[in-house]
């Protein structure tokens, strides 16, 4: 197995009074995940939020300036994008990217999110995937046209100089069949437990098997949050936990020192996932600074 990569998702949802606040605490978390070493920084995709939500292409472009890993990625919620534009984006952020590009590709929810983008929630697994198809097929340099999209002869450059990395969100058994036919990297939800995570991880074993190779990477995200202070950060931790935070369960989450965090990931390595994203629960600003630093000694606890 190859070494287990340690990156970082970082918080784009940022609830401040003066976005230019919010944009410099972006650029210090990218600061910080540099000086931590990880592998991976990459930033999420959501609409029509009622708190300032950084975009991720503009965003993600700024902050390739702050972090020199070896990775850089985005996700992208799929239907809510024409595929034409989606693969000139891409091509365009893998330009900026040291090495291969990751597209988190997501299947989006919310039907309110969808009504205020103007596209239909109905139908939304079909689009996907011929979208997945076109934007594969752009990003190889093609000429494609799409009958469901009224896409006529489309090409883009920049291409991509390597291929980009296909991670897929899926939790049923059918869409990790989707990624296993796609031979995708699976990138298992935040809410996964090493129990659920599991047993999804069994269901998508079999279905790498029927479809005759066997999975190269296997990704989850868990939220987190390392200091220092083992009380300090469990303080914190108990505290966003009985408020619902997000709606997760304790065992999805992950809050402590450095080796208290990386005992609580350790089941996740063992059961073969290759790539562990983490994301900085709802703390200060220095406070998650702080945690992405420390984050560097839990990758390299894990790696040991």
């Amino acid at each position: 197995m190859n070494e287990v990569r340690v990156g970082l998702s970082i918080t784009s949802a940022l609830p401040v009074d003066d976005p230019r606040d919010g944009a410099t605490d972006l650029i210090a978390r990218a600061e910080a995940a540099d000086r931590a070493g990880l592998d991976l920084l990459c930033i999420g995709d959501q609409h029509t939020t009622p708190i300032p939500y950084f975009q991720n292409v503009p965003t993600l472009a700024r902050l390739s300036a702050a972090f020199s890993g070896p990775q850089l990625g985005a996700l992208f919620l799929v239907p809510l994008w024409h595929p034409v534009l989606l693969a000139e984006q891409i091509g365009t952020l893998a330009a900026f990217a040291p090495g291969r590009f990751v597209v988190q590709a997501g299947l989006g929810g919310g039907r309110g999110q969808f009504a205020a983008m103007g596209m239909p929630y109905a139908g939304r697994a079909a689009r996907y995937d011929e979208a997945l198809r076109i934007v594969d097929a752009l990003l190889a340099g093609e000429t494609v046209s799409s009958e469901m999209f009224d896409v006529v002869d489309a090409r883009i450059a920049p291409i991509p100089v390597e291929p980009v990395e296909w991670w897929l969100g899926a939790g049923g058994e059918r869409a990790l069949d989707r990624v296993a036919r796609r031979q995708a990297t699976w990138y298992g939800n935040a809410d996964l437990t090493p129990t659920t995570a599991a047993e999804r991880l069994a269901v998508f074993r079999v279905a790498c098997e029927r479809h005759g190779h066997e999975p190269e990477r296997i990704a989850v995200r868990t939220d987190v949050i390392v200091l220092d202070d083992d009380a300090e950060a469990r303080r914190l931790g108990d505290d966003l936990m009985a408020g619902g935070y997000r709606g997760l369960s304790a065992d999805a989450v992950a809050y402590g020192s450095p080796t208290s965090v990386a005992e609580q990931l350790e089941p996740y390595v063992e059961l073969g996932f290759t790539d562990l994203v983490v994301r900085t629960m709802a703390v200060p600003p220095e406070t998650a600074q702080r945690s992405i630093e420390l984050t560097g000694e839990v990758r390299r606890l894990l790696r040991a």
